[in-house]
């Protein structure tokens, strides 16, 4: 072996890398047992869609989940959404916490990175924060949905959408997903509260959870630690559902004149704002709503939820870095300024750079579905085509799960692109380019520099 088939062996093993092959090898091993006999009757390509789908939290389904699979499917189905929204580097190092007391340091870099970004913390503690903090919310969200219909959500379907909405996967057994619930208010408020808990991060969950019990429980006064992470995520999350809701409510319910109780028009509204930032859950006919309301939509699920959580799309810290930037450049300021601090030049310069891979991404995949599910067919024959088309990938990209009813129609070449959006977009742009920038080699020189005429 030469040096340089040592060095690359080495590079694959990295913190990096790992997470990248880990959830490579958990959709392969799902694809597997999906497409077993005792799972259900499908192709290879239709179980690997869904063991995609699956362990990348995004919901999107070409074959009907409820039928398609049977009880042992829909099990292994459960078993890799939750693998997917915990993270299977947060398994497989809590596995190895509680065997030998003790975890490597690339385990500990690894998780660090992908579920808090930050590698200095305590394993060991942290994952079992998450282990059980994690069951108790799914646990607390199954049993109200089961109090709520025992015959609609039997303790395992119960159980299933519990999980299913909390890792913000959007997978549903009911043919309908759950649209026949659009009315019923002790549902619409459990989903939507595990929806936005699970995509709040695990960081703003843990933090938040222990600030409150000291103060209220134990009547301690501390300061909560990292305050204006928690304070930015909780703020332009609220900030997206609210605009989200009054946006659909208006183009659905008062422009187009679509009949719905208000109730339900209320909780619809809410409801589709909420899923729509990365669950996949709905309770309208999504092929059924406006543009105006569709292409609101595809700006939430690319925004997506927090950092560190269940959630896909650019994250809304992202968001929120690229709104102060923005402003910043307007007035003519040098730092980009949230609240009381400013934020740092090199989240600035992720922020962008995630911005345009991102943006990239999406474009390439919109041609090439074009090509695939929507190519050799004139424009006028193809009228809406197009939004339904970037709907999905954005949908895809942002582990949403919400179609317009083209995943049930997609070939085999656009299933091929949507599993390859599901997968980038549930590790996301900036790991899988630092991971192929680990294998490239640091240049030790600069080379002068210029000004070029911008604008």
């Amino acid at each position: 072996m030469t040096l340089n088939e040592r060095v690359k062996k080495l590079l694959i093993l990295n913190p990096i890398t790992l997470p990248v092959f880990s959830f490579m090898a958990a959709i392969l091993f799902g694809g597997i047992l999906l497409t077993a006999p005792f799972s259900g009757k499908v192709s290879f390509l239709d179980a690997l869609f869904t063991s995609t789908s699956a362990v990348c939290v995004t919901g999107l389904a070409v074959v009907d989940t409820g039928t398609a699979y049977t009880r042992t499917g829909h099990t292994i189905i459960m078993l890799l959404i939750q693998a997917g929204g915990l993270g299977i580097m947060t398994f497989s190092s809590l596995a190895i916490y509680l065997w030998k007391r003790k975890v490597s340091l690339t385990d500990k870099i690894a998780v660090g990175q992908s579920i808090l970004n930050n590698a200095n913390f305590h394993l060991g503690k942290f994952l079992i924060q998450v282990f059980a903090v994690t069951l108790l919310i799914e646990l607390s969200g199954a049993l109200i949905l089961f109090l709520s219909d025992p015959q609609g959500f039997a303790p395992f379907s119960a159980l299933f959408h519990a999980v299913s909405a909390f890792c913000n996967a959007g997978f549903s057994l009911h043919k309908d997903n759950l649209m026949g619930y659009k009315g019923s208010v002790p549902v619409n408020l459990v989903i939507m509260a595990l929806i936005v808990l699970g995509g709040l991060g695990f960081s703003v969950l843990i933090g938040g959870a222990s600030f409150l019990f000291s103060r209220v429980v134990l009547g301690r006064k501390r300061v909560l630690h990292d305050a204006w992470h928690i304070g930015i995520v909780l703020r332009t999350s609220f900030f997206l559902i609210t605009a989200g809701s009054l946006y659909i409510y208006f183009s659905e319910f008062v422009f187009y004149q679509a009949y719905l109780p208000f109730k339900e028009a209320v909780l619809s509204s809410f409801f589709q704002s909420v899923t729509c930032r990365t669950a996949g859950f709905n309770t309208l006919n999504i092929a059924a709503m406006t543009d105006a309301s569709l292409v609101f939509m595809i700006v939430l699920m690319f925004i997506g939820g927090a950092p560190g959580s269940c959630a896909g799309g650019i994250k809304v810290t992202t968001f929120r870095v690229l709104h102060a930037f923005i402003k910043a450049q307007f007035k003519g300021r040098h730092q980009v300024v949230i609240g009381k601090y400013a934020v740092d030049d090199e989240s600035v310069s992720s922020s962008l750079t995630l911005l345009f891979f991102s943006v990239a991404i999406v474009f390439v995949s919109v041609i090439a579905l074009n090509f695939t599910d929507g190519g050799g067919i004139s424009h006028n024959q193809t009228q809406g085509r197009f939004l339904e088309i970037l709907f999905e990938a954005v949908s895809a990209f942002g582990t949403v799960g919400l179609s317009a009813d083209l995943t049930p129609k997609l070939s085999s070449g656009g299933k091929v692109i949507i599993i390859c959006l599901m997968f980038i977009g549930r590790l996301g742009p900036l790991l899988l380019l630092s991971s192929v920038q680990s294998f490239g080699t640091k240049l030790l020189f600069s080379r002068p520099e210029e000004k070029l005429s911008i604008g």
